[in-house]
């Protein structure tokens, strides 16, 4: 049987992944315009998430951190259902969504809904960056 690898993944000639380690919860890590994404896959279960921007910190010059603030405390309600949104300590935010995959899983479902994923965040990105969070 030929298996090919697709990162963390070992790929069956039927397209069926399997984490190349068993017991492992492999990780894909990709860049949607210029952002960090992970994709992680437990089970059927894909977690999504998207160092989607940074907030300004005071100390730059001409930042507007109340529009930055007033945005992403709008953010949560204009999201896909599902979707989160979440300030980290080094002021990244972060979206992170959940998709469920058809048992058992397919490389070609996998990209799907990651490809589905990057080109969703698309308008948020927008929105965060006219806002000032970059």
């Amino acid at each position: 049987m030929n298996l090919l690898t697709l990162g963390p993944f070992v790929v069956a000639p039927d397209g069926i992944l399997r984490p190349r380690e068993p017991g492992a919860l492999p990780a894909l890590r990709f860049a949607w315009r210029g952002r960090a994404c992970d994709a992680e896959l437990d089970g059927t279960a894909l977690r999504l998430a998207s160092a989607a921007a940074r907030v300004p910190s005071s100390a730059e010059p001409g930042a507007d951190r109340a529009r930055a603030f007033a945005e992403l405390a709008a953010l949560p309600g204009l999201l896909p259902r599902g979707w989160q949104v979440k300030l980290l300590p080094d002021h990244r935010v972060q979206v992170q969504a959940e998709a469920l995959l058809d048992s058992p899983p397919t490389a070609t479902s996998l990209i799907a809904e990651m490809v589905r994923f990057a080109l969703a965040l698309d308008p948020y990105l927008d929105r965060l960056e006219n806002a000032g969070v970059r």
